[in-house]
């Protein structure tokens, strides 16, 4: 399980000046050039061609390498960005949903991101070796994502009081590890619903 739960963040660089904030057409260049490019590395792995990637997106050649200088840049910001809307969507469905319900939402997003990171990790790591400590410091605004949706769903009585959010990841993590067939997440998603099952409380 640990290959999983260690691949959270970039190391922290040394603070910088401030930057002005990228025009919208920019941001708007370099979503789309990430959207493509988790497509292309996940189907071609880490020898995705980078013109295609720009055509794809619709934006020059020159438009990429300016937001992404090197190829190990490009595919570490598609692994990031992945990671971070996975602990940013916690707080979100927390807002918007019942607690249980947004507990359900993110697990179903978890697994997603499982996903993702079977496909992408391998090529990342073929540029840049271990990949792992990298990540690391994302691995913190997972488990408070995780965290938070449990304790929420506990306090509004729908969840047991003992249930431990880490045993959720476990079995699902587990799910993927042991899958034998491409249809695995339709798998790990009818167990989302298991699991929280399993964990109402007890008449």
């Amino acid at each position: 399980m640990q290959v999983f739960l260690t691949f959270f963040d970039m190391p922290m660089k040394r603070s910088q000046p401030a930057q002005r904030k990228p025009r919208a057409d920019a941001q708007r260049n370099r979503e789309r050039i990430l959207e493509v490019a988790k497509e292309a590395f996940t189907k071609s792995g880490a020898n995705a061609r980078l013109d295609d990637i720009a055509k794809q997106a619709g934006v020059g050649p020159g438009t990429l390498y300016r937001h992404f200088p090197t190829r190990e840049e490009l595919l570490q910001a598609v692994y990031r960005t992945e990671l971070e809307k996975l602990a940013a969507a916690g707080p979100k469905f927390a807002k918007t949903m019942m607690p249980i319900e947004a507990l359900r939402a993110w697990l179903l997003l978890f697994i997603d991101a499982i996903a993702a990171k079977q496909l992408i990790a391998p090529a990342l790591n073929t540029l840049v070796g271990d990949h792992k400590k990298m990540f690391e410091a994302s691995y913190s605004q997972m488990h408070e994502a995780i965290r938070s949706l449990v304790k929420r769903a506990i306090e509004s009585g729908e969840m047991r009081k003992d249930l431990d959010s880490m045993d959720l990841l476990r079995a699902l993590v587990g799910v993927a590890n042991v899958a034998t067939s491409p249809d695995w997440q339709q798998s790990a998603k009818r167990l989302v619903d298991i699991l929280i099952m399993g964990s109402r409380p007890t008449a």
